[in-house]
């Protein structure tokens, strides 16, 4: 197993704001997705990233499937995920993913993993037969993926990109000044590339930062700059909450109308789309950023 990384110790827990309060996940639609995520054995980032809007994403239907098992090789300081030796690669995963996206009649698809180091081909080659397979099953389904940096070797990235999903994402998480801190194993300028790398290739290309970290107005602003010089053209802005004691602590809890400020912001800078609220997560409101971009297919 890694260790996280020592975080210093928090004497007092801060208390969520207001605007922080979700409604737990109940209703039909919601016990339904229980149901076939538990009977297929899948694993979602919705339960293994304790996403907020699991309640209201499931209600709808709908889930982010996590691809690669549910253990993760990096041991970022925010993340709920597992950290450790990963089991080894499920080679019937992408059908049964594209059995349950049929069997759900999901309309848009959104795909991620944790990050598979261990593997020559970082995961590439499941992703690319995950896509596969669910074109194949759902042909009318749109397609998202969360991808890693895949370390730089960027012949696994093309894998993916070939598949040309309609949109794919790839998380900065955080600002540069605070990418050693959180993101140990990652790099701000690696990250970068990567996103450049997929807009240069012709597809929708998103990324998402949480706030509350401690960063800076001025820290956010330059991430953003740096977007825009790399071809991203949609960014999540979403509060970081804390999943356990021994993760990174809140710093800050953003207030509404700074994330409001922070949309405008992004807009002013060339970006085409900003998602920004405290509840904002990766894949939420997924569906709306198929819109059209010129020179995008």
């Amino acid at each position: 197993m890694i260790d996280l990384p020592v975080v210093p110790a928090v004497t007092e827990v801060k208390r969520k704001p207001d605007w922080l309060r979700v409604k737990l996940p109940v209703g039909k639609e919601y016990a339904q997705v229980r149901s076939l995520v538990d009977t297929h054995k899948l694993h979602t980032i919705c339960e293994s990233g304790n996403c907020p809007n699991m309640g209201e994403c499931w209600g709808a239907g709908t889930a982010t499937f996590m691809i690669l098992g549910n253990i993760c090789t990096r041991s970022c300081s925010f993340c709920a995920v597992a950290t450790g030796r990963p089991l080894a690669v499920d080679v019937d995963e992408p059908n049964r993913i594209a059995d349950s996206v049929r069997l759900m009649g999901v309309k848009h698809c959104v795909i991620t993993s944790v990050d598979r180091d261990d593997l020559k081909d970082g995961g590439s080659i499941i992703w690319a037969e995950t896509l596969q397979a669910i074109r194949r099953e759902s042909p009318i389904t749109t397609l998202e993926t969360l991808i890693p940096d895949f370390k730089g070797q960027w012949d696994n990235l093309y894998r993916v990109l070939e598949e040309r999903p309609e949109v794919v994402s790839h998380n900065m998480e955080t600002v540069k000044r605070l990418t050693r801190q959180v993101r140990i194993q990652a790099k701000y300028d690696r990250s970068l590339e990567a996103l450049k790398r997929i807009s240069e290739f012709g597809l929708r290309t998103k990324t998402g930062i949480m706030l509350g970290l401690g960063e800076t107005e001025e820290d956010i602003f330059e991430a953003m700059d740096d977007l825009v010089a790399n071809g991203v053209h949609i960014l999540t802005l979403g509060q970081y909450l804390q999943p356990t004691r021994n993760h990174h602590p809140v710093v800050d809890w953003i207030h509404p109308d700074q994330f409001a400020m922070y949309k405008e912001a992004g807009m002013a800078k060339g970006l085409k789309y900003v998602e920004s609220g405290p509840l904002v997560r990766s894949s939420y409101h997924a569906e709306k950023h198929l819109f059209p971009i010129e020179g995008i297919a």
